[in-house]
């Protein structure tokens, strides 16, 4: 029944397929029986493997056991869940939090529960795809504004006066471009025009301000009309995400997010792992946001000096442009013969066709290096093929 579909996006370089690991996550991974450097992971810090958060994992295992067997409200949740949401408030000076169990749950239960018909929401274009989800199951008007065009934006606010609940939504590093929304400009807009802040800083957490995030890179300060959701997933190797905000609105989200209330609340073990990794980011004795940073400043000049197009990136994810499907697969496919693990992105994810490097503080010198000559012998062959072409 869907074999004329499936044909039709093999056709056109768009069928995707599973690849699944026979090794932890680390800057090196064994799919098959070969071993590959990995530019995929969005484990910005390398805390999926740190033993200490392997070993908290462990040790709540014998206290809570694994399943936690019904919802947060029906008393699922631990001790330790409650500690890590007070955590994770006092980490992004806000009031209060609560854990979800994905960001993509949480954006698809808080925006609903935040706007609904009576309501307006201003979204990125550029905006992840649970935000657009979240944004849809709200039922609210929504008005797109162009990417991070704060003009644009304001144009918007100016005209769209008459709602309960305005409500902007942006993500803060956006993951298939890497770059970062200009939250200092949005959030005097939100200031001004009053209306709500929601930010997805799945992708700052960790890594921008000192690894606090977005609202802390630009010194943007707690506000009860803002509204932070992040995740555990990436910088800080674990699962699961949060909502931080005014004590009032988290108490709000409790009784009103749908995919909060109904959802069986994640394992103990989990958050003792993101508990850890928190309690490390928090010291970050061995600086490894520093290294983080360190990392992708030289994969991007490297980059930018053999002349690949990384599309505006501020951050340690890398979009190399390509031009056309085709590109984008062939050049992942050189960079897997040749020992490094660099998916290409294609529409829908994306408009225009991309390789995404994604660097982190685990990636040694040797690890940085072999990219760089691998992507300049890539750049040089398709050089080659383009003249004979010519």
């Amino acid at each position: 029944m869907f074999k004329e579909e499936l044909s039709q996006l093999k056709k056109q370089n768009l069928l995707r397929q599973l690849v699944s690991r026979s090794s932890a996550q680390g800057p090196v991974i064994t799919i098959g029986r070969r071993k590959y450097i990995n530019f995929s992971s969005n484990d910005y810090l390398g805390l999926a493997c740190h033993p200490e958060v392997i070993r908290a994992a462990s040790d709540s295992l014998g206290r809570y056991g694994f399943g936690s067997g019904s919802s947060r409200l029906l008393g699922g949740g631990s001790l330790l869940h409650e500690r890590l949401e007070r955590e994770i408030a006092s980490f992004k000076s806000a009031e209060a939090a609560m854990v979800f169990n994905s960001g993509y749950a949480a954006n698809t239960g808080i925006i609903p529960a935040l706007a609904s018909g009576k309501d307006v929401i201003f979204s990125d274009e550029l905006n992840h795809a649970s935000i657009i989800d979240g944004c849809r199951l709200s039922r609210a008007r929504m008005f797109i504004f162009r990417h991070k065009d704060v003009t644009a934006l304001e144009g918007l606010l100016k005209k769209e006066k008459k709602a309960r609940r305005r409500v902007v939504i942006t993500d803060t590093v956006f993951s298939m471009d890497g770059d970062i929304a200009p939250l200092d400009r949005i959030a005097g807009l939100c200031r001004r025009h009053n209306a709500f802040l929601y930010i997805d800083d799945s992708h700052g957490t960790g890594v921008l301000g000192d690894g606090r995030g977005a609202l802390a890179h630009y010194g943007i300060g707690p506000e009860p009309w803002i509204i932070q959701m992040g995740t555990f997933s990436k910088a800080l190797g674990s699962f699961g995400a949060f909502a931080a905000g005014s004590g009032d609105i988290i108490d709000y989200f409790i009784n009103t997010v749908r995919s909060f209330i109904y959802s069986t609340a994640l394992p103990s073990s989990v958050i003792a792992a993101s508990l850890k990794a928190l309690k490390i980011l928090r010291k970050d004795e061995d600086d490894i946001v520093g290294r983080l940073w360190t990392n992708r400043t030289i994969i991007a000049e490297g980059l930018r000096d053999m002349g690949f197009d990384i599309m505006g990136s501020e951050t340690p994810i890398i979009p190399v442009m390509t031009g056309s499907v085709k590109e984008a697969v062939n050049l992942s496919g050189y960079l897997y013969e040749n020992g490094i693990y660099a998916p290409s992105v294609r529409p829908p994810s994306v408009i225009e066709p991309r390789l995404r490097i994604s660097v982190s503080a685990a990636h040694g010198e040797v690890h940085l290096e072999k990219l760089l000559k691998t992507m300049g012998r890539a750049k040089k062959t398709a050089g080659t093929r383009q003249s004979a072409q010519g």
